[in-house]
């Protein structure tokens, strides 16, 4: 019997259950390599005769390849952080934060026309007014001419040519690159301890003016002030002269390009003996036509003002109240004593009336350490300033004198200019200096900026006939008294003893009366004690004598 065709292709395509369960598995298989699929892929079509048990309709099981799905949870609601609110912005600074009232006969620093940032340094330094001799010469110098000015000491001549310099080279700033040893301001001044003053106040007033300034001065610090003349170009050089010349001889500083060029303390810089020197350094400067020179001092002699006319071009000579020579604000008293009452006077003056901050002067260096050593005996505590001071130790010293950590400044004429320490009640001369010029020099450490100050000084047997001397310099006579008997009580008992030097002995020679061994000879002793015997000198020989 022929059986239809459809019926054997039904037969053919029908599979058996060994390779329906082979199928199944490669099934299983596929779906397990998949990259973690939650569905599977269809599985190819199923013929029209071929079913499914109810067993094959179950889903595969996963194979140990597979990863399992990932839960989500529901992540926890997060409190919302308060956003932290931008610093306020800083206001540009203005003049409107300045205000000075005009007042009669009184010249506001408004009046100049200076530079906003000069402006600003001169608000936070809290300069209000002018002062006799920066009301004089401002306007002058800001027009660039030459001045030589003279007036007392402590009036304000260092700010005076500060602000000038600082209002030019603002104005005329200078575009593209510069020389780094190239400086555009020279300031030139006698003393280190003046330098590193006009250096202190010079950054002061050009605080936001983006200067360079650099202090120049010997027994210290050579290498750091290279590194500082290195680092970028500088603007203003504050310098003694011995070091200056050093530095130019070396090209490390090349004045070349100086602007301004300012002698501070005049007087002294070439009565001490520094014209060689200052004329060096002025004809390493540009002419006199070309630069703007200004002279500063005290004092001002006819012979110093012709040589200072040689080195500048039509100055505009400034004098503020040349008949008195000392500030009115300094009560001047003299007191006539011996030699042996003057530590007495000292310390009566400073514990009756409680004194916190005063400069003693004297004549001579070992004076300075006698007088120290006796203060601390007695519980005052003090610190020298002299030429024999190291400059790091003089740095310290004034450092600890101004923060009120020493009571008294033992010091030589080398503190009595260009030092500028606010709060000294007291300038007590313990000698009357031998040159009458250092007198006002002196006591113009107290009654700084129009404040009130007080001078004592001590003439005893050998120093009261420098007296009319110095009158003949103030053009005033001293009022001399003697002290009261409370001011000349007996000193109390020493707090301290005091410690005596220790004295210096020659080294050990050994025993007593055996001299030293020479040198290259070993001292060797025999065990036996017997006398050493001399030994017998060798005859030289016989020469010819002829």
């Amino acid at each position: 019997m022929i059986r239809p065709i459809s019926s054997l292709i039904k037969r053919l395509l029908k599979k058996t259950p060994a390779e329906e369960e082979t199928a199944t598995r490669e099934t299983e298989t596929t779906a397990g390599k998949t990259d973690n699929r939650e569905t599977l892929e269809p599985s190819p079509p199923i013929g029209p005769d071929q079913t499914l048990s109810p067993e094959k309709k179950s889903p595969p099981e996963p194979s140990k390849t597979s990863r399992p799905a990932k839960t989500t949870h529901p992540e926890p609601s997060e409190k919302p952080v308060a956003e932290k609110p931008a610093p306020p912005k800083k206001k540009r600074w203005s003049l409107d934060q300045f205000q000075v009232p005009e007042e009669e006969g009184k010249t506001r620093f408004h009046d100049f026309g200076l530079p906003l940032n000069l402006m600003h340094a001169l608000a936070d330094l809290e300069f209000q007014y002018a002062m006799p001799v920066q009301a004089e010469v401002i306007p002058c110098t800001l027009q660039g001419q030459d001045a030589t000015a003279r007036a007392q000491t402590g009036t304000g001549k260092s700010a005076a040519f500060l602000i000038t310099i600082i209002t030019r080279l603002v104005r005329n700033p200078i575009k593209g690159k510069r020389a780094k040893a190239m400086p555009r301001a020279l300031i030139l001044a006698p003393t280190r301890e003046l330098v590193l003053q006009i250096e202190k106040d010079a950054k002061a007033l050009a605080k936001y003016s983006n200067l360079h300034i650099v202090s120049i001065f010997g027994g210290m610090g050579y290498q750091k002030q290279q590194d500082l003349l290195d680092k970028r170009p500088v603007d203003i050089i504050a310098a003694t002269p011995g070091r200056l010349i050093d530095f130019t001889q070396q090209k490390i500083v090349k004045p070349g390009k100086v602007e301004v060029l300012v002698i501070d303390e005049a007087d002294r810089m070439l009565d001490m003996g520094f014209i060689p020197d200052i004329r060096r350094i002025i004809y390493s400067t540009p002419h006199k036509e070309t630069r703007q020179t200004l002279f500063f001092s005290a004092t001002l002699s006819p012979e110093i003002l012709r040589i200072a006319s040689q080195w500048t071009k039509d100055p505009a000579q400034i004098e503020i109240d040349p008949d008195t020579k000392a500030a009115e604000n300094i009560n001047q008293k003299v007191y006539i004593v011996t030699e042996e009452e003057k530590f007495v006077l000292l310390y009566n003056l400073v514990s009756t009336k409680n004194l916190e901050r005063v400069i003693l002067f004297v004549n001579r260096r070992d004076t300075t350490q006698r007088i120290a050593g006796k203060l601390d005996q007695y519980g005052i505590k003090s610190s020298i300033l002299s030429g024999a001071v190291s400059q790091s130790q003089r740095i310290r010293t004034l450092d600890n004198f101004k923060k009120g950590k020493s009571r008294i400044l033992v010091a030589t004429d080398v503190a009595a200019r260009g030092l500028h320490i606010e709060g000294v009640s007291h300038v007590v001369n313990y000698d009357l200096p031998q040159d009458p010029e250092h007198y006002i020099h002196r006591i113009g450490r107290t009654g700084r900026a129009g404040a009130e100050g007080i001078s004592v000084s001590f003439a005893d047997e050998n120093s009261s006939f420098y007296i009319p001397e110095i009158e003949k310099v103030l053009e005033n006579t001293l009022e001399c008294e003697y002290p009261d008997e409370e001011m000349l009580k007996p000193l109390p008992k020493p707090v301290k003893k005091r410690q005596k030097p220790q004295k210096k002995y020659p080294p050990k020679s050994g025993k007593k009366g055996k001299p030293r061994p020479r040198g290259g000879e070993k001292n060797t002793r025999k065990q036996n004690h017997s006398p050493k015997q001399p030994k017998s000198r060798p005859a030289a020989p016989e020469k010819n004598q002829t």
